[in-house]
């Protein structure tokens, strides 16, 4: 039988899994960039719980303290930025508090609501997720001696990639008004960046472009719909 101090040695940090006996909460509407946050997590020794909007994540802060949250500044319910300012002046406060986007203005918005730093999507590279928390981790809860820097990537299951484009297809099957093409424009760009995939991107970001001009949307929906409906038939036809 293992005795309570051999337990702890056991979820100690080391070089290998410097995120050992961490808890993070990813606030991540995104299933595709959910699973990669689940293999960084994997690799790092980290147990990840997952919370797909405000309300959600609302209810798990209720629950249980995290060690880390990581928060998307887009959300299908409101910005991220008013939890990352709620989670920084809730005593005792998380010890890591991580904004992340798809969109480089984002970083600003997440600072000045009280984050600690700010993942750019994709969040791919193992070396960079573990840096972006131990920086900011209480001496006693980081790993001794030298750790390896690693730049192994991650490739996050393709699945939960078509289960994105089926959600962002029915979003746009229904009623669309500017808080809608906002909130599509954000989470695609963030699974496009992921995934790599310029096309989507590039068209996320005129629709988002022609919102903000008040240029008429139709056919830069149109065309958004249509990629996402042609990245759903690739992965029924794989």
């Amino acid at each position: 039988m293992i005795d309570d101090q051999a337990l702890d040695h056991m979820r100690r940090p080391t070089v290998t899994r410097p995120l050992l006996g961490l808890t993070i909460l990813a606030v991540e509407d995104s299933l595709y960039a959910c699973d990669a946050l689940r293999l960084l997590c994997l690799h790092s020794g980290a147990r990840l719980r997952r919370a797909d909007c405000l309300k959600s994540a609302r209810r798990h802060l209720q629950v249980y303290r995290p060690s880390v949250v990581i928060v998307d500044l887009g959300l299908p319910d409101g910005s991220g930025a008013d939890l990352i300012a709620e989670v920084s002046d809730t005593l005792p406060r998380v010890s890591v508090i991580l904004g992340t986007s798809g969109d480089s203005f984002a970083e600003d918005v997440a600072y000045a609501a009280g984050a600690d730093g700010f993942l750019a999507k994709p969040i791919a590279n193992l070396g960079v997720f573990q840096n972006a928390i131990l920086q900011h981790l209480p001496k006693d809860q980081q790993p001794c001696g030298l750790r390896p820097v690693r730049s192994d990537p991650i490739h996050p299951d393709p699945v939960a990639f078509r289960e994105d484009m089926a959600h962002i297809a029915e979003i746009l099957s229904g009623p669309v008004d500017s808080n809608t093409i906002d909130y599509v424009t954000l989470f695609l760009r963030g699974v496009a960046r992921t995934a790599e995939d310029d096309k989507l991107e590039d068209a996320a970001s005129d629709l988002a472009l022609a919102l903000s001009n008040g240029s008429v949307l139709s056919g830069q929906i149109a065309r958004v719909s249509g990629l996402v409906q042609a990245r759903l038939e690739d992965a029924v036809a794989m």
